[in-house]
């Protein structure tokens, strides 16, 4: 684990983050973000994920002084091939993300459960994702989203914006920053749970953000009215910024009863 943190800091460094890396105290802007992705072949490895994360991994967080923990399933897991349980962490540095890692890890395993004890012909899921994020400057707190109908009715989306190199993607990161995505995105009221560029993951150059709507039916009509917004249509033309996403992937999810967003 030692090893695993000197490798961070150093790419962290390598990347110009070495400051950051190095942050002291829980501040209540996180700076970095912890998104696993349970990826899940059958409804039985689906129901042990999720005893997992509701009994064991999310208590023992809070306890390790992580108030905030987002649970959420993919809409559409019931029919899905590939299903998955995402889980998203907020951390104040990585040294933070060090340290609970060593505290909980063992405690975990010394729980036991059907999660940690299933066996290599049995698994509890298919593969485990993990991805690292950094909180964009522009994104001043990690908030709960203001909205008053029930979880199983709330819509969350989760984008993934991929760029052509990393040239390209340092653009479409200044066009959410200093360009005023993200102030666009609050002024018309999206609920962004975060906004990042992932630092190590499977898509990368890419960046990650969440925003999230009170059903199916806001969420369109939030997305219609950002397209239609004079700000976003100023913005979009700037010769500076075309052309600077390759991919985009969308997920909708839901979160779970027991999720802290």
């Amino acid at each position: 684990m030692k090893n695993t943190f000197l490798l961070f800091l150093l790419f962290c460094s390598l990347l110009g983050f070495g400051r950051d890396c190095a942050a002291g105290p829980l501040a209540a802007r996180p700076a970095y973000f912890e998104l696993k992705v349970y990826h899940l072949k059958t409804a039985r490895q689906e129901a042990v994920v999720d005893s997992f994360l509701q009994h064991q991994y999310v208590p023992r967080l809070h306890a390790a002084g992580i108030a905030t923990v987002g649970v959420f399933r993919a809409i559409g897991n019931d029919t899905a091939t590939d299903k998955r349980i995402y889980v998203f962490t907020p951390y104040a540095s990585i040294s933070q993300w060090e340290k609970v890692s060593q505290q909980t890890a063992p405690q975990l395993l010394a729980a036991g459960g059907s999660y940690e004890n299933a066996p290599h012909t049995a698994p509890a899921y298919s593969r485990l994702e993990t991805n690292l994020l950094k909180a964009f400057p522009e994104m001043t707190a990690l908030l709960a989203p203001k909205l008053t109908t029930p979880k199983a009715e709330r819509v969350y989306e989760l984008r993934s914006y991929e760029g052509a190199s990393e040239k390209i993607f340092r653009n479409k990161v200044q066009m959410f920053n200093a360009g005023g995505e993200i102030k666009l995105f609050d002024r018309l009221g999206f609920n962004g749970i975060f906004y990042g560029e992932v630092l190590f993951g499977a898509k990368m150059p890419n960046l990650m953000y969440m925003t999230s709507f009170a059903n199916m039916a806001a969420r369109e009509a939030h997305w219609k009215a950002f397209g239609a917004d004079p700000e976003w249509k100023r913005l979009s033309g700037l010769p500076e910024y075309q052309n600077n996403v390759s991919h985009i992937d969308i997920t909708f999810l839901r979160p779970a009863n027991y999720s802290d967003l």
